[in-house]
């Protein structure tokens, strides 16, 4: 029951069970993962067409088993048609050479990576939703090259700046883009795991003190005082107290929000204007200014709450001007970059 007071602001499941249950078929596992991906793609306020485009787009794909990874996949493409404004009926009449960029789950999805259901997968609905990729023949595990626990090693080892463990390689060999953001987050907080769960998630209160182990044998005694007030840079200075000597350190305040200009909109119009379909995080950027790109050649990727989406050329062209690069937060409907030609 303490456990559960400090999880409590990040819990989100069902107080209680529901019969609409029956009609969105929404698994629990994925129910709670699903409200966090609405909430960072601004569509939370949304929540009861969230759950009737979830029901939709399992028709689309044939009303699939939904297990662990497939029921994500139903997920990703509901909230990317939500957020697009699109319906199911407007994607089956999409024609072969659209330029629709869908959730790279989806594409996977659609190819047979995750396995094909009893029947196969509806031929018109895979065919738009592959996004002219081939599918997979046979079992797609049956392609994968045996996993080298060396190399992966090694390349864990370069990305931690430290020997690797065995632990490490098999979390980069399974996850290698979540792997690098905890291996950035450990070369600048460190190991976290030694707070308290309560200081980890809210912090301290001024006057409060907490001790922790940071190795055998190296205790810390640390005392929040006070912070300063807010600087141009959106900084503050904190005051506290490590094993009763007082120190202060910069932090940047997340809470102050900085004055820039709003972002250009793409026109829908215009078929030079790539822009964004999801809210998201620019992750990778393929090309540069000047460049000349075929149609359906790959132009970035749009992470959104565990949902990547790669964004192709529209057509064929000049890469006239780009709006973003990678770190860029962008929302729906942004100006990613322009094309022309």
């Amino acid at each position: 029951e303490t456990v559960r007071t400090y999880y409590l602001p990040f819990d989100n499941a069902p107080k209680a069970g529901s019969a609409r249950l029956y009609k969105h078929e929404i698994p629990g596992g994925q129910f709670t993962n699903l409200q966090q991906q609405a909430a960072a793609m601004g569509l939370a306020h949304r929540w009861r067409e969230v759950e009737q485009m979830y029901a939709d787009v399992n028709q689309l794909l044939g009303d699939i088993v939904k297990v662990t990874p497939s029921s994500k996949v139903v997920g990703d493409l509901a909230l990317f048609l939500l957020a697009k404004g699109m319906t199911c009926d407007e994607v089956r009449k999409l024609p072969a050479g659209h330029n629709v960029g869908f959730p790279d789950s989806v594409v996977d999805m659609m190819r047979g990576s995750l396995g094909e259901p009893p029947g196969g997968w509806p031929p018109a609905v895979r065919r738009i939703l592959m996004c002219g990729q081939e599918p997979i023949p046979g079992r797609a595990a049956e392609r994968l090259p045996p996993a080298d626990l060396d190399a992966a090693a090694a390349r864990a080892s370069a990305v931690l700046g430290r020997p690797a463990t065995k632990a490490d390689a098999l979390s980069h060999l399974l996850y290698p883009e979540v792997f690098a953001k905890y291996a950035e987050t450990r070369r600048q907080f460190a190991d976290v795991g030694v707070l308290p769960t309560p200081v980890f998630f809210y912090g301290l209160e001024e006057g409060e003190e907490c001790v922790f182990d940071i190795e055998p044998g190296k205790r810390l005694i640390v005392k929040f005082l006070t912070c300063g007030d807010a600087q141009p840079d959106g900084t503050r200075t904190v005051f506290y107290e490590l094993n009763g000597q007082p120190r202060e350190v910069r932090v940047r305040d997340r809470s102050l929000q900085a004055a820039r200009p709003a972002a250009p909109k793409a026109s829908s119009g215009n078929p030079d204007h790539v822009g964004a379909p999801t809210p998201g995080l620019v992750t990778g950027l393929f090309v540069g200014t000047g460049d000349e790109v075929e149609a359906n050649e790959k132009l970035l990727t749009l992470e959104a709450m565990k949902m990547q989406s790669t964004i192709y050329a529209p057509k064929a062209g000049r890469v006239e001007e780009i709006f973003v690069s990678a770190g860029s937060q962008v929302e729906s409907k942004d100006l990613l970059l322009v094309l022309a030609g």
